[in-house]
């Protein structure tokens, strides 16, 4: 058995013990306003996360180049309560001029 195997199945094992941590928490901690608030956080932090690495990132170093223009227009028509569909037609739009004029 190899190394990667055995990353795999380590890496499996985790994941379900995760799995069954998550499921025998007691009611009394899940029903709990705090921890409901917090579990509606989470998505949006990890989304926002998520967004900033793949806008910003640029390996081992930050960049800022048409990507962030693009997101700014995405946040612009997503003020302006625009459909999905421009929105990411438009963001995407306004990033490609961006690195034609650039």
């Amino acid at each position: 058995m190899t190394g990667l195997w055995v990353a795999i199945i380590v890496t499996a094992v985790g994941c379900y013990l995760l799995k069954v941590a998550g499921l025998s928490v007691p009611q009394r901690v899940l029903a709990h306003p705090l921890a409901a608030e917090v579990a509606a956080l989470i998505p949006v932090a990890l989304l926002a996360a998520l967004v900033a690495v793949q806008v910003l990132g640029d390996g081992p170093s930050l960049t800022v180049d048409a990507r962030v223009l693009g997101l700014g227009a995405a946040v612009v028509l997503l003020l302006l309560r625009a459909p999905f569909l421009l929105v990411v037609f438009g963001a995407a739009a306004v990033a490609a001029l961006a690195r034609l004029a650039g």
